[in-house]
Order: structure tokens, then sequence, then C-alpha cells
């Protein structure tokens, strides 16, 4: 006889049964100790004497269970899955099944199927570890940004978007600043006060928002890098993407500290604009370091001083482009018709590229070889137009401007038609001939009969 398996549950059965059989317990202590009728312990007693401790194991152990779907239908719907549904998940699979190939089966049992099959992962095996990175040693090597859109004034005011800049090396916070939303001008700004303030870091490290990276890596304008990586290029600055959020975790986790802190102590000080919270961040910031700064590995600053005079800085962190010159002297930029105007040097630009500067405070400028050129433009109070393409996370900032232009002005009922908007002008009618006198008109009739006179004559 070889080794035999048994429950816990059926091992203390032998040990009561045992002490039953030897007369240390009556057949009503055993059933307390069992929690079985009287009945039953005479029973298990009978199988006990007869055929031992065997007697008293489960029947079913080892036996194929009486609802265990056979092998064939299991492995007909893993072929089924694996042909038509090999990148399903479990629940859809089996939604699959039941619709397309009138097979009926619990998602749990197919989800058992496909793991044993190694077509599904289970949730332990398909979990990510992201194991911390090693600060990096200097301060100033490495500056951590990203923004962080949340309701920092709770009710009291709009939700807006505070941007965040942390030494990697220290968790120190660089630069806070609310904005209305990230973007190419929200992050010139903080830049600009970054750099008065510590000089140029080595790099920064970003998330892969379009400020950062271009979208479309085969995008033939632009040198393949955003207006914002332009600027930190012309600076001497690094900018590198992070593949993941934990990879950034640093500025991360100062945004969830932030996120509870910063709030509470707005309410406190009863700030409800971006203005009043711009003026608070200085002191919240010295007293945020004081707090949760780290000491670095190394007591470098590897900040550089900035040496750009402030003219030059503001023509970098302004948003610049190319734009081809017409035959008109016309430029095309932003929806509106930029007209140069007639010199002896613009009009040696036609055929030719020019440079367009869009700054921060909303002028406009157009130079060629370092002169700025003198210009008009048609159409300048834009709208944002029909099917406009929005980034989420400018979102909020597009739909207020979009309410105050609505709220300014009425909607526009008319449509133009094609000969408006070519400028067709509607020409006066000529007036008509004056009619004969009543005496020389002739009626249809006397016509008629004049006619089939000369007729007769002629025949």
């Amino acid at each position: 006889m070889g080794m035999v398996v048994m429950s816990e549950k059926e091992l203390n059965r032998i040990r009561v049964l045992t002490q039953l059989d030897e007369g240390k317990v009556s057949c009503a202590n055993a059933a307390n100790l069992l929690n079985l009728s009287v009945r039953q312990i005479y029973r298990l007693r009978n199988r006990f004497r007869n055929q031992g401790a065997l007697g008293l194991r489960h029947k079913a152990r080892g036996k194929r269970p009486n609802n265990q779907i056979p092998d064939g239908v299991r492995d007909y719907a893993l072929a089924l899955i694996e042909e038509h549904y090999a990148d399903f998940g479990p629940t859809l699979a089996t939604e699959m099944l039941e619709i397309h190939h009138q097979f009926k089966v619990s998602r749990e049992t197919v989800r058992q199927w496909m793991m044993e099959d190694g077509i599904w992962l289970s949730k332990v095996q398909r979990r990510r570890f992201h194991q911390p990175r090693l600060r990096r040693e200097a301060f100033g090597e490495l500056i951590q940004i990203d923004g962080s859109d949340h309701r920092w004034f709770e009710e009291r005011g709009d939700p807006c978007t505070l941007l965040v800049f942390v030494d990697d090396a220290t968790s120190t916070l660089m630069q806070l600043q609310f904005v209305p939303s990230e973007s190419a001008f929200s992050y010139f700004s903080a830049l600009e006060h970054y750099l008065g303030k510590h000089g140029r870091p080595v790099a920064f490290y970003s998330d892969k928002h379009s400020v950062f990276k271009v979208a479309n890596e085969q995008s033939k304008g632009g040198a393949g890098m955003t207006q914002f990586g332009r600027a930190l290029s012309e600076l001497n600055i690094e900018i590198l993407c992070a593949n993941s959020s934990q990879a950034k975790g640093r500025v991360e986790r100062a945004n969830r500290t932030l996120q509870d802190r910063l709030v509470k102590e707005l309410r406190l000080a009863d700030i409800s604009d971006m203005e009043a919270g711009n003026a608070f961040l200085q002191g919240f910031t010295e007293r945020f370091n004081n707090r949760f700064a780290k000491r670095a590995y190394r007591p470098d600053n590897l900040h550089r001083t900035l040496n750009v005079e402030p003219d030059r800085l503001a023509d970098i962190l302004c948003w610049r482009d190319k734009r081809h010159v017409t035959q008109q002297l016309a430029i095309s930029y932003n929806r509106k018709r930029i007209m140069l105007r007639e010199t002896e040097f613009s009009r040696s630009l036609v055929g030719k590229y020019v440079d367009t500067y869009e700054f921060a405070d909303g002028r406009f400028e157009v130079r060629a070889k370092g002169a700025i050129l003198p210009y008009t433009s048609f159409d300048k109070d834009q709208r944002v137009t029909h099917a406009a393409v929005t980034e989420n996370k400018r979102l909020g900032e597009v739909l207020a401007f979009v309410k105050k232009e609505q709220e300014a002005s009425p909607p526009r009922v008319k449509v133009k038609s094609a000969s408006d908007k070519g400028g067709y002008e509607k020409r006066e009618r000529k007036p008509r001939r004056a009619r004969r006198s009543e005496g020389a008109s002739r009626s249809r009739a006397e016509s008629l009969a004049i006619l089939e006179e000369f007729r007769k004559k002629h025949s």
C-alpha cells in the first residue's frame, strides 16, 4: 500500500474515532468534537473498523469531477482563441466565443485555460517593476520639470496649472509658477525666472508633452525640435524626455505633496487667484525646501552663468518660425495675411523666407537679415475656428477663451456666398424700352387675320 493523501479534517476524524474505539470518549462527545450527528458517528466508526484509516478518505479524491469540461471541448475553444482572438482578453474572448461560435463557457474558465496555455498573463505576471534610480550627484546637473493641472484655489477660483521645477540631486523646488495651462509661452516665462535666479543647468528632464517633444517625428519643419527645445538649444541646455511618469518620480511625488500642502496653505492665506498665488509661492518654496530638501552627494553647483543680454534672451524665449514671401509681398501666419510694406529691401525678398517672432506680450515682428520689416495684416480679429485642434492640457484655457469671445460678440448668422467672398457688386439694370402707344398696338387675333390675308393673295 502506497502513500495515502488525506486532509486535516480527515486526520482529525481518525484521532477522534481512535479514542472512541478505545473507549476514551463517548459517541455523543465524538459527535460534538467533529460537529456531526451521533448517527453519522456510528457510520464512520463501522467504516473505520472495517477498512481502517483508508475508509475515512473522501471517495471522490483522485477521480475526475462530474461537471468538468471534456478536454476536447477545451482544446477546441483554445484553437478558436489562438486563431481569431489571440490578442483578446479573457472577458472579450468569452463574449466573442458565445456570439460568433455559440460556445458558452464562464469567463473565469476561459481565463484559466488561456493562462495555462500561455495566451494570457495573470495580473501578477503582467506587473511591471520600476526600481528607483539613484539621484544625480551634483546640484544643477538634472532638473525635472512638469505641470500639475489642479484646483489649487479649490472653489474660490478657477482651476489652473502649477509649473514645477525640481532638482534631481537634492529634491529642491527650484521654480514654482501658476499659469493658465501648459504651453510654450508658459514654460518660456517660468524658464526666464529660473535662469535669472539660478543660471543655466546641464539638462532638463520632462515628459513627452508636445511642448518638449515633436509629436510627429517625420515632420519636415522645425528641424525636429519644438519651440521650447529650440530655445534650450540656443541656451546650450539639454532636454531629455522620460519614457514613463515613474522615471521622473521626484517631480511627480512633489506634485502630490504640493496638491496637499500648498492647497491648504493657500486656503489659510485666503488666496484665490494666480497673481496673488505667485506672490505667495516665494515664501512657501523656502519653507518647503527647508523641510524636504536633501543634501547632494557632491557639493558642486553645475549651474552656469547666463551671459545673455535681456534683448537677446527675449528673442530666444519667443515663438519663432519661417514664412515664404509670395509675389504679392505677403506671408501667411496663424490664419492671417501679413502684407509687407513695399520698399527696395522688401522687393528683394520675393520667393525667399523671412523670420517671424511672436512674443508672450502679444508683439509680432517680421525680420529678414536682422532687420524688422513694417507690415499690415488682414483679419486681425480671429476667433477659435471650427474643428480647431486642441490639446487636452490646454482644453480648459481654450474653452474659457471661447466663452469670453461668445459673450463679447453675437453669433454670426449670415453665411457669405461665393459672389460675396469674391467681391462681386450687383449692377443696376437698364430701363426697358418704352412700349408702343395703345393705338399702334395690335391684338394677337388681328395679327393672325392680316397674316392669313397675305397668304391668300400670294397663293
